[in-house]
């Protein structure tokens, strides 16, 4: 893993980041970030989640597992438990008609006492919007942020 490649943000809705914080309080292990098709981080060692609007802040970080690629019913039936959805059919809903799903499992997830507002996050990276796929960040630029 690269130092530039040393942690990666993650976009999430709101009322998924709210589910997460308090499904973290009640599991406290392996937990799994679901995105639509094949994308996300391979390899890094920090996880930020972004909480897009209208918070615009990084509100929490957690530590990389792995990155798991494959089929909405193979992954439900294997991760299903880890993620933020209550049912199966939460989760067909979020994942739409996609047949591939991205897994990126994390732990230790904790909440910022002090989110990282946008415009912290523009002025250590330059960027004016939030790509929806989310980002690498350096060690260097996150130690400028957190």
């Amino acid at each position: 893993m690269s130092e530039e490649h040393y942690a990666y943000v993650l976009v999430e809705d709101e009322k998924w980041w709210n589910r997460r914080c308090t499904k973290n309080k009640v599991i406290g292990s392996v937990h799994t970030f679901v995105r639509r098709g094949k994308v996300g981080p391979k390899n890094t060692c920090r996880l930020l989640f972004y909480i897009k609007l209208p918070v615009k802040q990084i509100k929490g970080v957690g530590e990389f597992v792995e990155r798991i690629t494959g089929t909405r019913d193979e992954l439900w039936s294997t991760y299903g438990a880890e993620t933020v959805f209550g049912s199966k059919e939460e989760y067909d809903k979020f994942v739409g008609e996609r047949d591939s799903v991205t897994l990126i499992r994390f732990r230790n997830m904790e909440e910022l006492e002090k989110p990282v507002g946008f415009e912290v996050f523009h002025a250590a990276t330059g960027i004016t919007k939030m790509p929806n796929g989310g980002m690498y960040l350096s060690r260097e630029t996150l130690n400028q942020m957190i």
